[in-house]
């Protein structure tokens, strides 16, 4: 346990505490000082305080930082539905509410837990011990392909494809309403929401790069079934495109509409084709996942109302 001391000057008087800790300890976000008031770490002329505490000149303020928990990620006997592998590289076939790595929340089942039963030390170590193998992610909630690497140099060589947008990554989709064009891009930069910074949004000021193309596959009374194909990678990309468009993603629980009749575990969405120059073949090399059995149900359910 570290403790910071912080003795207010006249200029900072009135700040709420939480705030003030934030603005003079640069690794302490507003959010983490609440937790650490919360848990009586934080102190004012050795007495503990609320979270809406407005400080005053001369007071000396006690902070206790808990020394940052070592993560190890264990090896678990999960199941695998593997489509491709050898001594390089594998594409594994991710369940729906499979977590890809061990973070706050969720140090157990995951992609990365089931991978090291399997491969044992045999995994690159480039993303460090909580994502080792993980070239790219995709959501929980998100069902389909991924790609692992055994090694640094496969590593390397098919992060350098995702940079320069050659990886070939198709997913389908149900989504609200329907849509009129049966091609189009959406061209549109993606960062944090301004308010809500746990989700993602359209963000023209600081957003990066996001360009989703997508293509309608079948039309149904007030749903469309759609491919759509990754040009960029960004968080939550699909899902933040299009609802951004009036055309949200069925099931999802942060991007979607409030009431959803479909009771799904999560958002229909499927990565269905991953396509990659084999890092040391130089073969290109494409494999297609069917979709999982409730986006099938799904699809016929809406096919047996439209008729």
């Amino acid at each position: 346990m570290k403790t910071m001391q912080l003795i207010v000057s006249e200029s900072d008087s009135n700040s709420r505490i939480d705030k003030y800790i934030s603005d003079q300890i640069s690794d302490i976000s507003r959010s983490y000082a609440q937790k650490l008031i919360n848990e009586n770490l934080v102190s004012v002329n050795n007495k503990h305080i609320k979270q809406n505490y407005k400080v005053k000149a001369n007071d000396c303020i006690n902070v206790q930082i808990p020394e940052p928990e070592v993560l190890s990620v264990v090896a678990e006997d999960i199941k695998l539905d593997i489509v491709y592998e050898d001594e390089h590289i594998i594409v594994v076939n991710k369940p729906q509410g499979m977590v890809v790595h061990p973070a706050a929340g969720n140090y157990s089942g995951t992609l990365v837990n089931a991978l090291m039963k399997h491969c044992g030390d045999n995994l690159s170590a480039i993303n460090g011990v909580i994502r080792p193998g993980i070239v790219h992610r995709i959501d929980k909630d998100t069902s389909g392909l991924l790609l692992v690497a055994k090694n640094n140099e496969a590593h390397l060589h098919l992060a350098k494809q995702i940079k320069e947008h050659s990886l070939t990554r198709k997913y389908i989709a149900i989504v609200y309403g329907n849509i009129k064009n049966d091609t189009g891009t959406i061209n549109l930069p993606i960062g944090r929401h301004p308010v809500d910074r746990k989700k993602m949004s359209v963000n023209t000021k600081r957003g990066r790069e996001a360009v989703t193309h997508f293509k309608v596959l079948e039309r149904f009374k007030n749903y469309t079934y759609i491919e759509c194909r990754l040009e960029t990678g960004r968080t939550h990309q699909i899902r933040v495109h299009m609802s951004h468009i009036g055309h949200p993603i069925i099931g999802d629980p942060v991007y979607g509409v409030r009431k959803d009749k479909f009771k799904l575990n999560g958002q229909a969405l499927h990565a269905c084709k991953l396509g990659f120059i084999h890092p040391v073949t130089q073969q290109y090399m494409e494999f297609e996942a069917e979709p999982p059995a409730y986006f099938s149900e799904l699809l016929n359910k809406l096919r047996e109302k439209s008729e």
